[in-house]
């Protein structure tokens, strides 16, 4: 995929609209930014967009990813599977991002606990130590998790993963 092509694309159609990019930008819900590295061809929108925006400027989606207009229409069978890739995608984002809010209402909930033990002045407790260590060890432990989720770093290990399982095969 030629993305500064596609970029040239985008460009192209939006001003053949006589839009801004922050107008255009207002229609699909994204920051004008999103919309210039788009059109500079440093990022590309998500799938989910990307048949927005074909749909949009009334070319087929085919077009918009080979950054050229074409007199061949795209096939009803293929629109659909592109679509129904669109929804996976943005299963797997909730779905993800479900994970997330429990893995960070877990971390929150065990400081909460240690903060209520610590302001209650429980200290003299003999289980005191080992829940405030166990609650911080908890929210510690969580907050990694939510970082290597949240950055690029999980789909590297990912990535890795997959290539040692391909090669054991």
């Amino acid at each position: 995929m030629d993305q500064p092509k596609i970029g040239r694309f985008l460009k192209e159609l939006r001003l053949k609209k006589g839009m801004t990019q922050e107008q255009l930008a207002e229609i699909f819900g994204v920051s004008n930014r999103s919309i210039s590295r788009w059109e500079n061809g440093n990022n590309m929108p998500d799938l989910d967009l990307v048949i927005q925006i074909a749909q949009y400027y009334d070319i087929g989606i085919d077009e918009l990813l080979n950054g050229e207009s074409t007199e061949e229409i795209m096939d009803k069978k293929t629109e659909e599977t592109l679509l129904q890739v669109a929804d996976y995608s943005n299963e797997e984002k909730m779905v993800l991002s479900r994970r997330m809010k429990l893995c960070f209402l877990t971390g929150l909930a065990a400081l909460i606990l240690a903060a209520v033990l610590d302001a209650l002045g429980l200290r003299g407790i003999a289980l005191y130590d080992n829940i405030v260590g166990f609650s911080h060890g908890l929210a510690m432990g969580v907050l990694l998790i939510g970082v290597l989720y949240t950055s690029r770093f999980m789909a590297k290990i990912r990535a890795f993963k997959m290539r040692l399982l391909h090669r054991q095969k």
